[in-house]
C-alpha cells in the first residue's frame, strides 16, 4: 500500500535494534498480540497455545501441504485467485485441480464438489486451498458458504487450508459500516487458516505469519516441525506485533480511506471507461476491474498490456491469475486519490488509442 507505516511499528523495531534484541523468534508474542486482535475485530477466541508461527502465509501453507497431503496429490484453487497459489502448490510437489469461481465472484458449491471428485478420483490425500477473503475478486465468504464448503469438503475426504491474510481489509462504506469477516476455522473445524499483519498494516517485507487451527486440527498442526519457526523472521514478528497491538486506529484510517477510494473509482471508470464492468468488493484493497467489453480488448489486445506500453500504468494482468482473468486487470486502490485519477485517465487514453 502507499501508506507510511504506523508509528508505533516503526518505534518497536527501532527499539528493538537499539536494544540489540536480533535473535530468533520464539513466537509467544505474535500470536497474543493477534488473539486480543482477532477478540476485538472478529468475536474469535483463539487458542493460543494451539497456533503455530511461520515464515510466511505462503511458505506456512506450503508445510501445512506437507502435513495434510502427499507428492503428486491434488490442492484445488479457485482461479481466478492469487498467482503464487499455483506456482507454490506446484514447487511443493502436488498438482493443481481447478474449481473456477461464478461469473458474480463467489464460490460455486456444484463446481467445487466436482473437483473434489477429480482430486480424490485415485484415491489419495486431496487438499483446498481456501482465499478468504478472495483475492482478486474481494468477494467476503460468508458464514453460510464457509459451513457448506466444510460440508463438501468433509464428504470428499478434503482438508481445508485458508489463506486469511487479506481478513482486516474490509474497507468502510460511506455509512461508516462494513461486513464482518467469518473465519474458516469457526465454520470448519478440521480447517486450519493462515494470518499475517503484512497486508493490512504495509509491512510485506517484515514476514511473519500465524498458522491457526480449528479445534478438529489442532492435532494436525501441532505434528508441525519445529524447524519451521527456524525461518521466521523476528523483527518481522515483533514489528506485526505491535501492529496488531497498538495500530487499530491507523488500520480504521486507512479502511475509510479505501472505502473512499472505491468510491472514487466507480466515478472516475464511469466517467473516463464505461465500457469497465467493475462492482464494488468487499474486501481486499484491489479493484479486479472486467475490460472485455472495451473495443481494443474486443479485438484481442490484453488491457494491463496496453496500460502499459500506451499509458505507462502498471496493472496486474488478468491472466496471471488464470484463464479465467481474460480480459481483466487488477488495480491497487491503496494510493492517493491524485495517483488514482491519473492511473484511470492514462488507462483510458490507453484503451482508446
Amino acid at each position: 500500500m502507499d501508506v507510511p507505516q504506523p508509528e508505533p511499528v516503526i518505534r518497536a523495531v527501532s527499539d528493538a535494534l537499539r536494544a540489540g534484541d536480533t535473535g530468533y523468534d520464539e513466537g509467544g508474542p505474535l500470536a497474543e498480540a493477534f488473539a486480543g486482535f482477532a477478540a476485538e475485530r472478529y468475536g474469535w477466541d483463539v487458542d493460543v497455545p494451539a497456533t503455530r508461527t511461520v515464515p510466511d502465509v505462503m511458505l506456512g501453507i506450503v508445510e501445512l501441504l506437507g502435513l495434510l497431503t502427499d507428492p503428486g496429490d491434488a490442492v484445488v484453487i479457485n482461479p481466478p485467485v492469487y498467482p503464487p497459489f499455483r506456482g507454490f502448490v506446484e514447487h511443493a510437489g502436488r498438482r493443481v485441480v481447478t474449481a473456477p469461481l461464478r461469473p458474480d465472484g463467489r464460490l460455486d458449491l456444484e463446481v467445487l464438489g466436482e473437483a473434489f471428485t477429480q482430486a480424490r478420483s485415485d484415491g489419495r490425500r486431496a487438499a483446498y486451498l481456501l482465499c478468504h477473503p478472495h483475492n482478486p475478486t474481494g468477494t467476503l465468504h460468508t458464514a453460510a458458504e464457509l459451513r457448506a464448503v466444510g460440508e463438501l469438503a468433509a464428504q470428499h475426504g478434503v482438508r481445508v487450508v485458508a489463506d486469511e491474510i487479506h481478513a482486516p481489509l474490509i474497507p468502510t462504506a460511506a455509512d461508516g459500516s462494513a461486513p464482518h469477516f467469518v473465519p474458516a476455522t469457526t465454520q470448519i473445524p478440521d480447517a486450519i487458516a493462515l494470518h499475517s499483519a503484512s497486508k493490512a498494516f504495509n509491512l510485506a517485507g517484515l514476514r511473519a505469519a500465524l498458522a491457526i487451527p480449528g479445534p478438529a486440527a489442532a492435532h494436525d498442526l501441532a505434528r508441525l516441525p519445529e524447524l519451521v519457526g527456524h525461518g521466521v523472521m523476528h523483527l518481522g514478528a515483533v514489528a506485526q506485533a505491535a501492529a496488531l497491538r497498538d495500530c487499530g486506529p491507523w488500520l480504521d484510517d486507512v479502511l475509510r480511506g479505501l472505502g473512499d477510494n472505491q468510491r472514487l473509482l466507480a466515478a472516475l471508470l464511469a466517467d473516463a471507461i464505461p465500457d469497465a464492468v467493475w462492482a464494488v468488493p468487499e474486501a481486499t484493497y484491489f479493484a479486479w476491474i472486467d475490460l472485455r467489453a472495451a473495443p481494443a480488448v474486443r479485438a484481442g489486445a490484453d488491457p494491463a498490456r496496453l496500460a502499459l506500453r500506451r499509458g505507462r500504468v502498471a496493472l496486474n494482468q488478468g491472466t496471471t491469475f488464470g484463464v479465467e482473468g481474460t480480459g481483466f486487470v487488477r488495480l491497487n486502490l491503496a494510493a492517493s486519490t491524485a495517483t488514482l485519477t491519473e492511473a484511470v485517465s492514462r488507462t483510458a487514453l490507453a484503451l482508446a488509442n
